[in-house]
């Protein structure tokens, strides 16, 4: 019985051991899992690669962070400059552009700072602060939140001199957007958390279509000369797959009401 009991033993390690070399962890960005896109994506690489991709569901900077501690095979974010420190600095072994949208600006339906017939999206967010209506930032340290930095130092402003009409939350995509519902108030999301939104409420988009809002989302391998325990292998499959013809179609025609919610670019690795 002792001997049974051993060999069960045996085979359940060696089961395990099996399993675990095709389960691997991806940091996405809360606005990539917000989209819905995960769950279309993730059982078709299990049926396709027999490959189980663990979900550590963050912002862009805190992805990066899990990057280079070693924590995750790999990253998912969109924020190119943070995404180029990350392979500069030997964290990551390069980067290759998968889809992309772009960031869309939200408020209230009347609009009390008229910035629907805005000529760019620094008059837009100028006009915000202008009237100090309220704005809900996600305040951190996302790729969204990166992005909405930029542009209110394009627009010649600083967030940490605002007033209370700017609600830094420090929270997730949905979370900021359940925020700016309750206000109601405006904010700047990726138009795929925006689509996806069940909370509308009295927000509508206002805003979008400037070339500053372009919204690309890359993959980056974590480099295994810093951690020599990332699956690397498996990055590099799920890769292949993610610039595949079969992740392009799925991509390009996962909708919303018709509408499309990312565009497949992928391109060489950079």
């Amino acid at each position: 019985m002792m001997k049974r009991f051993a060999m069960t033993l045996v085979a359940l390690v060696i089961g395990t051991a099996v399993q675990a070399s095709d389960v691997m962890k991806v940091a996405v960005t809360t606005s990539f899992n917000n989209s819905g896109l995960a769950d279309v994506l993730l059982p078709e690489i299990k049926k396709d690669l027999d490959l189980v991709v663990q979900l550590l569901v963050v912002g862009t900077g805190q992805a990066i962070k899990l990057g280079k501690a070693g924590d995750v095979d790999a990253i998912l974010v969109h924020s190119r400059k943070a995404e180029e420190a990350f392979v500069d600095g030997g964290f990551g072994t390069y980067r290759t552009q998968i889809m992309y949208n772009d960031f869309v600006i939200i408020g209230p339906s009347a609009d009390p700072a008229g910035i629907k017939d805005a000529n760019a999206a620094v008059t837009a967010l100028a006009a915000i602060a202008k009237v100090q209506t309220p704005f809900v930032s996600r305040g951190d340290d996302s790729g969204t939140h990166k992005k909405e930095l930029s542009l209110w130092q394009a627009a010649g402003m600083d967030p940490e001199g605002f007033g209370d009409w700017y609600k830094a939350v420090g929270a997730g995509m949905g979370a900021a957007l359940n925020t700016a519902s309750g206000i109601p108030a405006y904010i700047m999301a990726d138009r795929a958390s925006w689509l996806k939104f069940g909370n509308k409420g009295e927000l509508e988009l206002l805003y979008a279509g400037d070339p500053l809002l372009f919204n690309q989302y890359a993959f980056l391998p974590v480099n295994p000369e810093m951690h020599g325990h990332v699956k690397t292998d498996l990055a590099l499959k799920l890769e292949e797959w993610l610039t595949s013809e079969r992740a392009s179609t799925l991509i390009n025609n996962y909708r919303i009401n018709g509408e499309a919610l990312f565009v497949f670019n992928a391109e060489a690795a950079e």
